[in-house]
């Protein structure tokens, strides 16, 4: 219905366009030449303005290739002690043969690696991360994780029955200054 409204409405303007700019012609009277032209030049403008704000607002669309890389503790969520002792012990990494690795780490040394394969599904038009883990499994990884997009990233949150929702983003582990 609304796209039929649209046509209508589109064809409207376009005839009455057609029409002044005819009777501007006959009647060499710029102002309604120039009025033709601002009006279709504000309706291009509104459309280029309403495409860039739809494409800036939209959520990303997942594939599976856009979940390998390495992840850590989101510590700006919910910021403090907690995340940052997360953010010192736990980090995972997907790699492009769809195995995953979590690494139960102190800083920089990992002392414990949990393997396990990932794949995607998509019930949607966005892809959701399925984990299958080898025993035993680490209480972070129990379940799949929810899969929060934003508009040109995502974030994955895991939740443990020890720490409840465990937030996760894309990056590489840095030392907490």
């Amino acid at each position: 219905m609304g796209w039929l409204f649209l046509f209508v409405l589109v064809s409207l303007f376009t005839i009455v366009s057609i029409l002044l700019l005819v009777y501007g012609v006959i009647t060499k009277q710029k102002i309604v030449l120039k009025t033709v032209l601002f009006f279709w030049l504000g309706i291009f403008a509104f459309y280029l303005i309403a495409t860039v704000l739809h494409t800036i607002n939209s959520k990303v669309v997942l594939e599976k290739e856009d979940f390998y890389g390495l992840y850590v503790v989101d510590r700006t969520y919910f910021p403090g002690k907690q995340a940052d002792w997360q953010y010192n012990n736990f980090r995972f990494e997907i790699k492009e043969n769809d195995s995953i690795y979590f690494y139960v780490t102190d800083g920089l040394e990992i002392n414990k690696t949990y393997k396990g394969k990932i794949s995607t599904r998509a019930p949607f038009s966005s892809a959701r991360l399925v984990i299958h883990m080898e025993n035993p499994k680490h209480h972070i990884l129990n379940t799949n994780p929810t899969i929060y997009r934003e508009s040109w990233s995502f974030m994955m949150v895991f939740n443990s029955p020890k720490f409840h929702n465990v937030y996760f983003k894309k990056g590489k582990w840095k030392d907490i200054e």
